[in-house]
């Protein structure tokens, strides 16, 4: 075959890669392209063995959930449900108890967030400027996280007694009631410093973490245009550590959300209500009362409540994320 012939058929072969432009080519190419369509990856092939037991269990009790919360739970003989249509809806939304666990719970929201990051975020600055001890110092500081919530809990229970706590004898000490959990107007501040004592280490390790990946050249630029401390701090530090603060944020907010161990061993919700948030009253309202298609509506609700803020601590990522590109 002449050298022409060969390059001209390898080219042939390159643009036509099924045999032409023949129908019989064209034809194969669009049902080879219809079927692809309908297959799988290779990554969603090897990941099927897991995600299909996944997703059923995790779509079978969430339907289930939704059929209690437009029913009837009866235990008796069995567990039989009874449809009642919106009426366990129309009473939560109507509720005061209900109401006020929700004031209750976004209060301990608010503050057990908004201290721990106020707190982890300076704790880290601190940490990360010290040069000798820093391993040292980041041990000491991290061990209140690794405790569990139950022990911090009956910690806080018995530090707090007033008749042989530390933290009771010091108040006293000082003149001011040593009642701390078992007054109403000192309860709820009381576990709330017991969660920011147990999740402030968290928010200071991804602090740190984002702090390690600052460049050191923006940094130095600024020193160099004569920014003083706060201000590189303000304009270039924090800014940079944006998406990680946003990612620490969303942890310890979905965590809030449904937090139950501290203070049911605490306070179990009192004096008179004044921590009750709304995971223990659904706690009550399940176990204590029964009433477990009334329970199902409040649970499909805190989910609701943190699909909401998850989407919009996400969004806020997406956003800084599309900024620095």
């Amino acid at each position: 075959m002449h050298s022409d012939d060969v390059v001209t058929s390898a080219t042939r072969n390159r643009k036509y890669p099924l045999g032409g432009p023949s129908k019989g080519g064209t034809s194969s190419l669009s049902t080879r392209r219809k079927k692809s369509r309908w297959i799988p990856s290779f990554e969603l092939r090897m990941m099927l063995p897991a995600i299909v037991p996944l997703a059923v269990l995790s779509l079978i009790p969430f339907g289930y959930l939704i059929w209690m919360s437009v029913s009837k739970v009866t235990l008796i003989g069995g567990v039989s449900l009874t449809g009642v249509g919106g009426d366990n809806w129309s009473k939560m939304f109507s509720d005061p108890a209900v109401w006020a666990s929700w004031k209750i719970s976004a209060f301990y929201f608010v503050a057990t967030v908004g201290i721990e990051m106020l707190l982890g975020v300076g704790i880290a600055i601190l940490v990360h400027e010290r040069l000798f001890g820093r391993n040292i110092l980041v041990s000491i500081l991290l061990m209140p996280m690794f405790v569990a919530p139950v022990i911090v809990g009956l910690l806080g229970r018995f530090l707090t007694d007033s008749s042989f706590g530390l933290y009771s004898w010091l108040l006293r000490f000082v003149g001011i009631d040593n009642n701390v959990l078992g007054s109403p107007r000192t309860a709820l501040a009381a576990v709330v410093a017991i969660d920011v004592w147990e999740w402030t280490p968290l928010i200071m390790l991804i602090t740190l973490a984002g702090l390690s990946a600052v460049p050191q050249p923006l940094i130095e630029a600024a020193s160099l245009d004569g920014a003083g401390y706060f201000k590189r701090l303000w304009y270039v530090v924090i800014p940079s550590i944006s998406g990680v603060l946003l990612v620490a944020l969303l942890i310890r907010a979905m965590d809030a959300i449904r937090f139950f161990d501290i203070i049911w061993i605490t306070t179990n919700g009192g004096p008179a209500d004044t921590t009750k948030i709304i995971p223990l009253r659904l706690y009550e309202i399940a176990f204590r009362f029964f009433d477990l298609g009334y329970a199902a509506a409040i649970g499909l609700t805190m989910l609701l409540f943190s699909i909401i803020v998850a989407n919009l601590f996400v969004a806020l990522l997406e956003k800084k994320k599309g900024a620095a590109q």
